[in-house]
């Protein structure tokens, strides 16, 4: 069996106009990252909370905070070389957010992510934040806002608290007109589960001893002592409100057209898809992980083990999805009880469209190859 696949890291582009609250959204990540590390890009240290998190090790542009996450300040020319610095392995880190001011409009950051040499970085979404109370007037200074929400995979309508429920629906309306198939989530104060955006660490933060309150556990009371509704648990414990999770296995290989066009009708609101597919008949030898987030979409076959247990199991999160509805469509693509193996390892052709090219020769360290796709809608 070969070795196993190196992780790649996530990197997430958090874009917003001056005073969307993006930057408070950040700094939300930081202090509630659940022991991820956290690999940030920003033009500035000045807004994020350095402080706060406290100061470990600063070398060159890259300052080290104390809690196990790092943050590059940078220009849009250094982007490739920050990158390639944070993802050695050596730091460590399971997500990278970019913060997209200054550095570049955000539908350059995604084509420069997307034509990366890096194979250590995957595509983690393009997060759009958009002031609530200010909507109107910041569309109305910058025109592009709508070319932002359009190509966006996650919109955050943040300061909500600050609008009536009438004029909150009225938002939510035009940001979803204008945002297409992405997900629109409600925010205040940029809290949202940071769970949409990346998976947790699975692996223990070495560097905070249990039984002893982290610089994260500090702050996540001071925001409890400020809403007294945490009841001592933090505010981003009852922030799974805002968006919903539906699980899905199946103990029967799925159709690969069926699936594909499954994955093409998506529907909207649907922010993240990850798993494992088995595509029995089309590919017998290999399980399919699957990495969808918005509109980028990615295959990476990975051999069975001996013994292994043939399923298809995927988690699907969004915002205003049907779940009953979600289900019963990957239901639909479960294959044929004896299916035709020619025609089926065909139909495997648009599922091998979307596998990295050095993949499809054996190579586990690739990058996606076809991002045409998700390029041009970006």
């Amino acid at each position: 069996m070969p070795p196993p696949r190196t992780p790649q890291i996530p990197v997430v582009v958090l874009a917003g106009f001056l005073g969307s609250g993006k930057t408070t959204l950040l700094n939300h990540l930081l202090r509630n990252r659940a022991g991820t590390r956290i690999g940030v890009i920003v033009n500035d240290f000045g807004a994020i909370e350095i402080d706060a998190m406290t100061v470990s090790g600063q070398v060159g542009s890259t300052v080290s905070l104390g809690n196990g996450c790092l943050c590059c300040a940078v220009d849009a020319s250094e982007l490739d070389t920050f990158l390639e610095t944070l993802t050695r392995p050596s730091a460590r880190l399971d997500v990278i957010v970019i913060e997209a001011s200054g550095l570049a409009e955000p539908q350059e950051l995604v084509r420069m992510l997307l034509a990366s040499d890096n194979p250590h970085i995957l595509y983690g979404g393009l997060v759009e934040v958009v002031d609530a109370a200010e909507f109107d007037a910041t569309r109305q200074r910058h025109p592009e806002l709508d070319r932002h929400l359009a190509v966006a995979d996650l919109v955050v309508l943040n300061k909500t608290d600050r609008v009536e429920e009438d004029e909150r629906e009225r938002l939510r309306a035009t940001v979803a007109e204008l945002s297409g198939p992405a997900a629109v989530i409600s925010a205040e104060h940029g809290r949202i589960d940071p769970e949409l955006l990346f998976d947790p660490a699975l692996r223990p933060d070495g560097e905070e001893m249990a039984g002893q309150l982290s610089f994260e556990d500090l702050l996540r009371q001071e925001e409890c002592d400020e809403h007294e509704e945490c009841d001592g648990h933090g505010h981003a414990d009852h922030l799974h409100a805002a968006y919903e999770s539906v699980d899905f296995t199946a103990d029967v290989p799925m159709d690969p057209r069926r699936f594909m066009a499954f994955l093409d009708s998506r529907p909207e609101g649907l922010y993240r898809i990850k798993g494992f597919v088995d595509f029995g008949a089309g590919d017998g030898d290999n399980s399919y992980a699957l990495h969808a987030v918005g509109r980028f979409l990615r295959f990476a076959p990975r051999p069975w083990a001996r013994g292994e247990q043939r399923l298809t199991q995927l988690v699907m999160i969004g915002a205003g999805i049907d779940a009953d509805a979600l289900t019963a469509g990957l239901a639909a693509c479960r294959a044929e009880p004896e299916p035709d193996a020619a025609d089926t390892e065909r139909a495997m052709w648009g599922v091998l469209r979307y596998v990295p090219e050095p993949a499809r020769d054996g190579d586990a360290e690739g990058d996606a190859a076809d991002v045409q796709d998700a390029a041009g809608e970006a």
